[in-house]
This record gives structure tokens, C-alpha cells and sequence, in this order.
């Protein structure tokens, strides 16, 4: 019953966020699984969550098709730990991630602030991704390096028959 309760609470936050955002398109955000927002997030369309949380008060934009598997945590918030204390000081830094068409990211990754992962990128699972990555890369690792590239001749065709998952 608390789970039942736990994925309920997740979906209509879903909901809430996607109309505020989003103008409304309800019917494009699909969660199957316990999910966490901060509320600053942003959708696209055909937005796909098997599990999510987000920690930290920056904003994430998720765009058109994006997928990711269960245990996806996102921190936009960081401690300082160039400050005048140790190990870190009162300042909290924020970074905004932005996440573009068409990303599929696999299970437990983990994304930091202030990257950008570019469109029909692949997220290997178990991935820490660190720093951007481009467009049509596939990457996996800790920190996440990309090892190969989409065929972005398919990838472009597909895309134009509007052949999405």
C-alpha cells in the first residue's frame, strides 16, 4: 500500500510539473516507477520515467522521446568546497542540466550539474556522467566517456519517419 501510495504521489507530481511547464501535455509523461522532481524540471514531449529523483534547486529540461531506466538520480546542487571551510562551506553552487531530443539512459546513472547531454545520445548504465556529452555519442563509465557513435545516417532517417519508441 505505501509503495502504491509512493508511485501515486510520483505521477501526479509528474502531472502537476508537465501542465505547469508544458501548457498542458498530460498525456505525454509515462512514469512507471517511483519518481522525484524539485519541480523546476521541464518536458518534453513522450517523456519516459522508470524511476527518478533530483536533488538540488537547479532546473532540468528533458526532451521529445527521452527513456531512462529505474535508480536515475540527477544533482543540479553542489557544496563548495573552495570556500572558507573544510571540507566544504555554506554555499550551496547550482547547475542547470539540459537534456536534448531523443536520449535513452540506462539503469542507476548518475548526472551531474551543469552538463548538457546532447541528442540520441546512449547512457550506458551505471554511468557518472560528469561532463557534456555530444550529439549521437554512446558512453559509459565512471566518470562517463563516450566509445561509439550512433549511425547518424539511420538515426536521421528514422527521426524524419518519426519512427520514435
Amino acid at each position: 500500500m505505501i509503495k502504491f501510495i509512493k508511485n501515486l504521489r510520483s505521477k501526479l507530481l509528474l502531472l502537476y510539473c508537465a501542465f505547469r511547464y508544458n501548457k498542458g501535455l498530460l498525456s505525454q509523461c509515462k512514469v512507471n516507477g517511483t519518481c522525484r522532481f524539485n519541480g523546476k524540471e521541464k518536458f518534453g514531449k513522450n517523456v519516459n520515467f522508470n524511476g527518478v529523483k533530483v536533488y538540488g534547486k537547479g532546473q532540468v529540461t528533458f526532451g521529445n522521446n527521452f527513456h531512462s531506466a529505474e535508480g536515475l538520480r540527477i544533482l543540479t546542487s553542489f557544496h563548495n568546497y573552495k570556500g572558507d571551510r573544510i571540507p566544504y562551506d555554506h554555499t550551496i553552487i547550482t547547475k542547470d542540466i539540459d537534456i536534448e531530443d531523443n536520449v535513452w539512459v540506462g539503469l542507476d546513472v548518475i548526472i551531474l550539474g551543469g552538463v548538457r547531454i546532447g541528442e540520441g545520445a546512449i547512457i550506458q548504465a551505471g554511468a557518472v556522467v560528469v561532463k557534456s556529452i555530444p550529439k549521437y555519442a554512446i558512453c559509459g563509465g565512471n566518470p562517463a566517456q563516450v566509445f561509439a557513435m550512433r549511425d547518424t545516417v539511420h538515426y536521421e532517417q528514422l527521426k524524419m519517419e518519426g519512427k520514435v519508441y
